[in-house]
């Protein structure tokens, strides 16, 4: 019979973060190399990896999928198709998937990558077929694909955490991963490049590029030395070469993670691209980035950026390209004010911000819950093409509803669009929130358009 140790559901938010976090640091950060000249000699990792190994474990995760299509959802729920067949279309289907990850601390905390937990209702972390625990998502940082997660579990093994400010290409390394619950397997390589690029420009880059074999239920695994110390995490591959997140960016992260439940940095809110070799006739700075799109509310709105601005420099430090631009960034937190150097107009000009979190963009941005699992947000041309709601349709749309929410009991599907609740006609969130305000705490008639047919229903 298995041993399993599950961890309640009902662990209080604050044991999962902590003030501060001890590491298993190695002692030596910038190790000697050695050279075998010895043909009476073979070279053995077993000691470094055995030890490595214990700190490696499976990832299982299970989540509940409802169906998104809008178009079938409005057949299923239709009162008269209901009528003939009730209510066996709709349900909800279960996907599982599998991953890696890295104890990183003795009380249990984990690193993964986001991907493989994200959205996860249930969490499964096995280190072989009798040791296994249920796990719960202490945060997760989409930019770099990075999760902490937490499992109710003391004296463990965690894995001797190196430095990846020192890798050089040839080192010798091993990717290491759990993908079945059953044992560590390993394979072995060598850095074949470090700063890689291979995301998009608002994603974090500066890989570790390696030929030692990462598949999909490694992805989130340790990649080590040939000391068996950590030097990064196992994100991904591609064409037979694995790309891994370096542990001195993981270490940044997993630290904001486990204090603040999140990454937090400064956010500009613009939307960038390289000057390439066409541009570079019209602009007489010939590198930097050049702003193709600004957010709604955010900093660089409010200090009137504007597209086609060329942001050259970040106070005072040069900008050349992209990656350069994303990076000056990262060493930015919330409310910090920068100076921004930009060619408008064939001008020089400078303008001086303050510098918001992306979190506070979206939560000040018009999407807000006003029931609980309903999130709403402004009718504009992008829902209305994403939703297929014609253009003489006025209201507020049901940007989302939450599985399992009130707001889905009561019947409320995405891309509806709250049309008037009692005798107040919603056009806007203005009117809505009038309208909530004025009859709180009584039930209420609430109307919606549903794919162009009027619905009426019930709330309180």
């Amino acid at each position: 019979m298995l041993k399993q140790k599950i961890l309640l559901t009902t662990i209080l938010a604050s044991s999962l973060f902590a003030s501060s976090i001890e590491l298993n640091l190695a002692k030596q950060q910038d190790p000697k190399r050695l050279e075998l000249s010895n043909n009476s000699m073979i070279l053995s990792y077993n000691k470094s990896i055995k030890e490595a190994s214990k700190s490696i474990v499976n990832i299982a995760t299970k989540q509940k999928i409802r169906n998104i299509d809008h178009a079938i959802n409005q057949i299923f729920n239709d009162p008269l198709f209901k009528q003939f067949f009730g209510n066996s279309f709709i349900g909800d289907a279960v996907a599982s998937s599998l991953g890696s990850g890295v104890v990183i601390t003795k009380d249990g905390y984990i690193v993964t990558n986001a991907n493989i937990v994200k959205g996860a209702n249930e969490i499964t972390v096995s280190f072989d077929k009798t040791k296994k625990y249920i796990a719960q998502v202490v945060g997760i940082d989409d930019n770099s694909n990075l999760a902490v997660i937490k499992i109710d579990a003391t004296n463990l093994h965690p894995i001797k955490i190196g430095s990846s400010k020192h890798l050089l290409l040839g080192d010798v390394v091993f990717s290491l991963g759990n993908p079945y619950g059953l044992s560590t397997i390993v394979s072995k390589g060598i850095i074949s490049s470090v700063n890689k690029d291979t995301l998009s420009s608002d994603r974090y880059e500066n890989f570790i590029q390696t030929d030692a074999k990462i598949n999909p239920q490694n992805a989130g695994g340790a990649l080590c030395d040939s000391r068996g110390v950590l030097i990064g995490i196992n994100h991904s591959s591609s064409n037979n070469m694995g790309f891994v997140t370096p542990v001195s960016k993981v270490k940044e992260i997993v630290k904001n993670i486990i204090e603040n439940g999140k990454v937090i940095k400064g956010y500009l809110g613009v939307v960038v691209s390289n000057v390439n070799k066409n541009l570079k006739k019209v602009y007489h700075n010939q590198k930097g980035v050049l702003v193709l799109d600004i957010e709604d509310n955010s900093p660089a709105y409010l200090a009137n950026i504007k597209r086609g601005d060329l942001i050259y420099a970040i106070n005072n430090k040069t900008i050349t390209n992209q990656k350069s631009f994303n990076l000056a960034l990262d060493n930015f937190a919330p409310n910090d004010t920068i100076t921004l150097k930009i060619q408008r107009d064939n001008k020089n000009i400078q303008i001086r911000l303050k510098l918001s979190s992306k979190h506070s963009i979206t939560k000040s941005a018009l999407n807000k819950v006003v029931l609980d699992g309903l999130y709403v947000s402004k009718l504009d041309h992008k829902n209305m093409a994403k939703f297929n709601i014609t253009q003489d349709i006025q209201g507020v749309l049901i940007d989302d509803v939450k599985a399992g929410s009130k707001a889905e009991k009561v019947g409320f599907l995405a891309g509806d669009v709250i049309i008037q609740i009692e005798d107040i006609e919603v056009v806007n969130l203005k009117t809505l929130n009038k309208a909530l305000k004025r009859y709180k705490n009584k039930e209420k008639r609430v109307y919606i358009n549903r794919y162009g047919k009027i619905l009426i229903t019930v709330l309180q």
